[in-house]
């Protein structure tokens, strides 16, 4: 809430748990409970002192000043939003201060088998928020003064698992409303007996007498797979409620508004285009921001969004400067005032009430930048873009035809999702593939060798996809993407990651014994120092090597380390670890082809030699 709010938050009133400090270690209590949320947080809003962090728990969990700051503005709809009763919403804040919490060797297994839309956050918290507003006689009467008492419970996490988040408030909140800590408490030890979220695998998670089943992304899942199948506990009472999905939201529900638009939109999310996302309420807002970063899934969307952002987050001096051109950020807010002040960002969508779920979705209009002008202004997508790509219009009239047949909301939503990852495969397979001919053999290291634009007249996107448009010119632009930045690299991490593994099993189906007659005692160690390091990074899940790879590289190292003198066999090798490399002699070179290199900054071009 902004008024009352001059003084800034106010510091926590009182933690449960033992006040103890510091990281938690992988074996000490909340280990489990931490992967999957961070903490548990509790802001009360009073009418005289304003915003104020009752409580976090555990209480080990160690936030800045900034962080519980900005978690005690963002837990509340802001003045201009008139929420009444329960509503939840989520924000994303950058996570300040360094990292507190020691990454386990379990959060790196599940973040790598994970599609990497849904890996967790490195460097920003998610916040899930049940805002309640409730009357309460307590609060004294006056004259710009209601009776209301205004909390909301924070689930803070870096998982993007929305759907399962805002399934467990609705389940904790209104009972913690009742009994407040006793409550959370008990809560809290449910969640830190859950198994981990390891993709792939269906869960059932218990709380509150309510068993919730979800099924855990996993890269190898099919995009298009369905909802997940009935585990087998036979003896599990009460029946699981199951989620189709911890993060998938209704799409349909969330474009209602904008479907004359979707690709346009789905071209200004593509290229990292800054957009300002205006709604009535925090709910609405955070849910279109969430549903337009996903509609480029299954490509990883690698700009900054904020899904409720308000004039007191600690990056608005950042994001409203108008000294630089705007930043590839998706913004989503309730406060008209960000009209007046981000006048000069290129695109603005202002969202109106929701209808009525019967009523046929008034479409918003295009409008162009110079209409906008005032803080009423009406609701309409404010840009000057000119899509590169002719618009699906068979696409529009089957959601609206499916509206008139009130077709199910889950049907439309399925259509939408299929037809917004087709369009994104047919764009991004032509790069996959050209990437994947560019893979080095085992045997043969060899140098980027064929045109990309050039490629695309023999197996472009018109193989996979019907619409018509200039597609050299999106690609063009796109390569100039932060998209692009991130797919590159993500590629070439991967690529350079098979190439050790492959590396590494070359070196186990060798004759050590035979190599090791002619060499030197520093030939003999560096070996030793490269297979080490190779195993550290294959036992932590940073390279695709298999179990029986794993034990010959070890057995490899105690032949190797036990064919030296007896002064070096006493050295630990245990914590002897270098910088990845090739094979002695073999050089490969990762850089980006000059047609595509022609396209970035050059203060962009990522340095991507390996050697």
């Amino acid at each position: 809430m902004d008024q009352g709010s001059g003084a800034g938050p106010h510091r926590a009133r009182g933690c449960l748990g033992a006040p103890s400090c510091g990281a938690r270690a992988p074996g000490a209590p909340w280990a489990r409970f931490s992967a999957w949320l961070e903490c548990v947080c509790v802001v009360t809003f009073d009418l005289e002192l304003g915003q104020a962090l009752e409580l976090v728990y555990p209480s080990d969990f160690q936030l800045t000043d900034k962080e519980k700051s900005s978690i005690c503005y963002l837990s509340f709809p802001d003045s201009h939003s008139g929420c009444l009763g329960d509503t939840q919403f989520c924000f994303r804040i950058r996570q300040c201060g360094g990292q507190r919490r020691p990454w386990h060797t379990d959060d790196r297994h599940c973040d790598s088998g994970a599609p990497v839309s849904l890996q967790r956050e490195p460097a920003h918290y998610f916040g899930y928020v049940y805002f309640r507003q409730v009357k309460d006689s307590s609060v004294k009467r006056g004259y710009f003064q209601k009776p209301w008492a205004l909390q909301s419970l924070v689930l803070v996490s870096r998982l993007p698992f929305v759907r399962l988040f805002q399934a467990l408030l609705s389940l904790v909140a209104p009972e913690y409303f009742d009994k407040l800590a006793p409550c959370l408490e008990a809560v809290c030890n449910e969640i830190d007996q859950w198994p981990a979220p390891v993709p792939g695998q269906t869960l059932n998670l218990p709380v509150m007498g309510v068993v919730l089943q979800v099924h855990i992304p996993s890269s190898a899942d099919k995009p298009e797979s369905g909802p997940p199948k009935q585990c087998s506990h036979k003896n599990l009472l009460p029946a699981p409620v199951v989620l189709t999905s911890v993060h998938e939201l209704d799409l349909f529900r969330c474009f209602r508004p904008v479907l004359a638009h979707v690709q346009l939109l789905w071209e200004l999310m593509l290229l990292g285009e800054p957009l300002l996302v205006l709604a009535p309420s925090p709910a609405v807002s955070s849910e279109m921001v969430l549903a337009l970063t996903s509609c480029l899934q299954p490509l990883k969307f690698c700009c900054d969004y904020r899904p409720y952002f308000t004039v007191h987050d600690s990056e608005f001096k950042e994001f409203t400067t108008r000294t630089q051109a705007p930043p590839s950020v998706v913004l989503g807010v309730t406060n008209p005032f960000f009209i007046k002040t981000l006048q000069h960002w290129p695109h603005v969508l202002r969202i109106g009430e929701p209808k009525m779920p019967g009523d046929l979705p008034k479409q918003i209009k295009l409008k162009k930048p110079s209409r906008l002008k005032t803080l009423d202004t009406k609701p309409g997508l404010y840009t000057a873009y000119t899509t590169y790509l002719h618009r699906d219009k068979a696409l529009l009239r089957r959601l609206l035809k499916g509206l008139q047949r009130k077709r199910p909301s889950d049907v439309q939503t399925a259509v939408l999702r299929q037809h917004l990852l087709e369009l994104t495969q047919s764009f991004i397979i032509p790069l996959e593939h050209y990437m994947a001919s560019l893979m080095p053999l085992q045997k043969s290291i060899t140098p980027w060798k064929d045109d990309f634009l050039r490629s695309l007249e023999r197996s472009g996107p018109q193989l996979t996809c019907l619409l018509k448009g200039d597609w050299l010119g999106l690609y063009r632009r796109f390569f100039k993407s932060p998209h692009f930045d991130g797919w590159y690299r993500q590629r070439h991490k991967e690529m350079a990651q098979k190439l050790e593994a492959l590396h590494l099993e070359a070196i186990c189906e060798a004759n050590l014994e035979i190599w090791m007659q002619d060499k030197s005692e520093v030939e003999v160690v560096d070996l030793v120092l490269k297979l080490r390091e190779r195993l550290v990074r294959a036992q932590g899940h940073q390279l695709p090597v298999k179990e029986a790879t794993l034990k010959r590289a070890r057995l490899y190292i105690e032949t190797v380390v036990g064919s030296l003198p007896k002064d070096l066999q006493s050295v630990s090798w245990d914590g002897a670890v270098t910088q990845p490399l090739l094979p002695s002699g073999v050089r490969w070179s990762c850089q980006m082809p000059e047609a595509l290199a022609s396209e970035l900054p050059a203060s962009s071009r990522p340095a991507l030699t390996t050697a």
